[in-house]
């Protein structure tokens, strides 16, 4: 029995019926995922309605440079992913493990970034809580409240995405061991495929969050 049809499951008649299968379940998947993010992104917009000027002000107050730099990381990362799958499905092993690395790399400075902004909001006290403070230190006074709204929706969306990246890239370093081994060839290669929609959603996911968290309201 050839490697690829060891892969088949008792379940399927064949590899083809088996990576519908499983790029179906990855869709219906994604589906489950837009809904879940779409209500965060509702949450946002209905608040940011009701507190403009104290979401424009919280807005300011991220460092829309890091931000960028981590869109770009970001957008790279989907590149070599895209390699990775790529490189499975025509069955270059070594070029395999290599973007899949690569893509583990910039999704770990992705998350370092991350980190460092986390740890700025931490140390000005703008982590909703009993310690959130917040003087306007760029503009008119507003209510703080509506700024501690702002934080609270920008660290749930941040942090659930930066989940799903922590998520994506145990995956990814699980899929290291079968791409060295050889496991991905032209005939089989369904993780490699549902692990690459996952990645890419979830940065199309940032592509949204970064717009909507750092550039729109600045002034």
């Amino acid at each position: 029995m050839s490697d690829s049809a060891s892969m088949l499951a008792h379940h399927f008649d064949d590899l083809d019926q088996q990576r519908e299968a499983s790029s179906l379940g990855m869709w219906l998947f994604l589906v489950t995922e837009i809904m879940f993010f779409g209500v965060l992104f509702c949450a946002y917009l209905i608040y940011r309605g009701a507190n403009f000027a104290a979401f424009a002000e919280a807005s300011h107050s991220l460092d829309i440079g890091l931000g960028a730099f981590n869109t770009a990381v970001l957008i790279g990362s989907s590149l070599t992913m895209a390699l990775a799958v790529w490189s499975a499905q025509v069955g270059r092993r070594k070029a395999t493990v290599w973007f899949l690395v690569l893509t583990i790399i910039l999704g770990s400075v992705f998350l370092g970034v991350k980190v460092i902004e986390y740890s700025a909001k931490f140390e000005h006290h703008h982590v909703p809580g009993a310690t959130f403070d917040w003087h306007a230190p760029y503009g008119d006074p507003v209510n703080q409240d509506g700024a501690e709204m702002f934080f609270n929706l920008y660290f749930a969306m941040t942090g659930l995405h930066a989940i799903h990246m922590v998520i994506g890239i145990a995956i990814l370093a699980v899929l290291i061991i079968p791409a060295w081994q050889g496991k991905f060839t032209p005939e089989w290669h369904n993780p490699m495929e549902c692990l690459g929609l996952y990645w890419h959603f979830v940065d199309i996911v940032w592509i949204f969050l970064f717009p909507l968290l750092y550039l729109i309201g600045r002034h």
